[in-house]
């Protein structure tokens, strides 16, 4: 007898396989078997008449680590299929950190994860904060090694490269990263920290991850301009023997996507092993303090709070918005923290800065300051066709980006006027103060980007029935099969017997992303059903509530397994 047994399903199996109808028998956590079980019994039955079953959907790309500590079941992920959150993305997260770095990096991540002080209960490593998720939560997660931790954590905050010593440490901390399971090193270059690594630097902390068959994971520097980041990304790979996957690629204008998918094509392809991921939408978000001056963040993300209030700095903050051609036109400020400024989402920058009766420099530094930094841009990056060969690539999967901001409860209380009375230590392994809630008790606010809700929906749906970029097995296979083998997720991302069962049941003609810029809150729907690691978490279309699930939730930390 199976515990569950999925009837009548149209298979696609996330290797692209051509579809074919079947039953699903799953035992434990695990499919047992498939093909014709109609003469099977069951402890549980789910009739799959006219839905797709596909294998449990992986987001490569994710900006989801402090909220995963706020609830157990994030719907905007699930309702659109996704069963495992690849943490840790552009080099920056939760940990590791140390008693001199843990609260700088909550202070910095607010605009993505809006944590508080009392959610932090003493963690280190990422082995550490991942098990304060495992067993907590309803989707699986795995880890990168995010790099400006790694680095702030042995050298500090400033520009200074790295010593032989030093070296050593940052080495010996991305080994035991990955020796404890991490898919790769992650980096964001243009982020804080990591903007002042060298080249050689990047090629030296990459020796354990090739040690290991892992992931270069970059958000390249793309401030130095696509194509010259694409091949610094490319010589750091090559020179360090590790596999290259790029984050976000894309491009703002029709000449330089030829350029960059013929570079990748012809040269990069044939020196290393890439792949690269980006979302259905051309416009970007990231946090107003992208937009700062390397020289900010040298003594840390508070401190820059008040270098921000430095006349020269702030000179040369609009300086820089000139040469790099920031266009605060077409940026819309997402969210901000505090409800003093809160009028101000969905606002233009450059309405903003009009506002202010200021330059932009001085007025984006006044609004940085007042928020603390806990401010989210939506950027205008051009118009969705000119994604549309990145999202046909045969290289390419699917990541979301999505940036849960918003998190009324962990930001708008007291703390926000506290960072400079917290106190100096951490606490030691106590558990964190603050419970976890469904994802609606935490009343998400702003205009986020509709990637956030969409993306495997408009994937899966627009873009296989109505454009028509791919076949929905193409589609299934960017969003589980090639990611999960990209990324050492053995015995998932493929409908098999013996495979994990983390399966998604969706209507192939109704499935579709709701969310748009204007009203970017709104869920993907014909999403029929997820289950992970054989246990419901939608049914019906609807999120089994938390108390009928087991009191230790489906969710999983994963190791990565290249065997």
């Amino acid at each position: 007898m199976f515990d569950v047994l999925i009837r009548h399903a149209m298979v696609i199996d996330g290797v692209r396989t051509p579809r074919f109808l079947a039953d699903i028998g799953i035992t434990g956590d695990r499919i047992d078997s498939i093909g014709d079980l109609s003469t099977a019994e069951a402890r549980r039955t789910i009739d799959a008449s006219g839905l797709v079953a596909a294998p449990g959907f992986i987001d490569v790309h994710t900006h989801t680590d402090g909220w995963l500590l706020k609830s157990p079941h994030l719907l905007p992920k699930t309702l659109q299929g996704f069963t495992t959150e690849v943490l840790m993305s552009d080099g920056i997260s939760y940990a590791p950190v140390t008693p001199q770095t843990w609260r700088d990096w909550i202070f910095y991540l607010r605009s993505l994860n809006g944590m508080s002080l009392d959610e932090y209960s003493g963690w280190h490593s990422i082995a550490e904060f991942l098990d304060r998720i495992a067993g907590h939560n309803v989707q699986n997660v795995i880890a990168q090694v995010p790099y400006a931790n790694v680095r702030s954590a042995v050298c500090g905050w400033g520009r200074q490269c790295p010593d032989d010593f030093q070296m050593r440490s940052i080495i010996r901390d991305i080994r035991r990263a990955m020796d404890e399971g991490a898919v790769g090193l992650s980096t964001g270059l243009d982020y804080i920290v990591q903007c002042f690594a060298t080249t050689d630097e990047l090629v030296a902390a990459c020796q354990p991850v090739a040690e290991h068959g892992g992931l270069y994971v970059t958000h390249m520097r793309y401030k130095l301009g696509l194509l010259p980041a694409l091949r610094e990304a490319v010589e750091i790979a090559r020179r360090s023997g590790t596999k290259l996957h790029i984050s976000h690629l894309k491009a703002q204008t029709p000449q330089v996507a030829d350029e960059v998918l013929t570079y990748l094509d012809r040269e990069a392809s044939h020196a290393v092993d890439l792949s690269f991921d980006v979302y259905p939408y051309q416009s970007g978000s990231t946090m107003l303090s992208y937009l700062l001056p390397y020289e900010v963040w040298e003594s840390g993300p508070i401190a820059a709070v008040e270098r921000l209030r430095d006349p020269v700095v702030r000179e040369r903050f609009t300086r820089g918005l000139t040469e790099h051609r920031v266009e605060i036109d077409k940026i819309h400020i997402a969210w901000v923290g505090s409800k003093e400024n809160s009028r101000h989402q969905g606002t233009l920058l450059s309405d903003f800065v009009d506002s202010r009766r200021s330059s932009p420099g001085d007025a984006l530094a006044d609004l940085l300051i007042e928020e603390r930094l806990a401010v989210l841009l939506v950027v205008n990056e051009g118009n969705d066709p000119l994604i549309t060969p990145f999202l046909q690539h045969p290289k390419h999967m699917v990541g979301t980006d999505g940036i849960l901001c918003g998190c009324v409860s962990a930001v708008r209380a007291s703390d926000r006027d506290e960072f400079g009375s917290w106190p100096t230590h951490p606490p030691q392994n106590q558990p964190s103060t603050a419970s976890h809630k469904p994802l609606e008790t935490l009343r998400l606010e702003g205009r986020p980007h509709p990637r956030v809700f969409g993306s495997a929906g408009r994937v899966l749906g627009p873009l296989v029935r109505e454009v028509k970029l791919f076949s929905l097995e193409d589609a299934v296979h960017k969003l589980s099969g090639y990611p999960a083998g990209r990324f050492g997720l053995k015995h998932r991302g493929e409908l098999k017997p013996g495979h994990f069962a983390d399966i998604v049941l969706f209507d192939p003609n109704t499935i579709s992303d709701q969310a748009t810029y204007l009203e970017p809150l709104q869920s993907t729907v014909g999403m029929h059903a997820v289950l992970v690691n054989g246990t419901p978490i939608i049914e019906a279309g609807q999120p089994v509530p938390v108390d009928r699930l087991p009191r230790s939730l489906p969710g999983r930390h994963l190791r990565c397994n290249r065997s």
